[in-house]
């Protein structure tokens, strides 16, 4: 792999597609050591909650997985 004039790399098809990365994908990049990092950054809404759930995650009757929710793997009733 090579980094192109403008500093842009092309990021392998097959990790793009086991991490979901698709074209205007935000991402962060950072430094760990002599690595350069790049990761998805979060949607607005999936640190919202996180946050929510941990600051109020004794006052919930369920353990509720805020990644399954925003996959859509819960089922409405669940929520209710």
């Amino acid at each position: 792999m090579k980094i192109g004039p403008k500093g842009q790399v092309v990021i392998p098809k097959e990790i793009r597609n086991i991490t979901g990365v698709k074209e205007n994908t935000e991402v962060i990049v950072s430094l760990n050591d002599d690595c350069i990092v790049i990761k998805k950054s979060k949607p607005a809404t999936e640190s919202y909650l996180t946050y929510y759930t941990a600051t109020y995650s004794k006052k919930l009757k369920n353990n509720i997985d805020i990644n399954k929710i925003l996959d859509g793997e819960y089922d409405r009733d669940f929520l209710h």
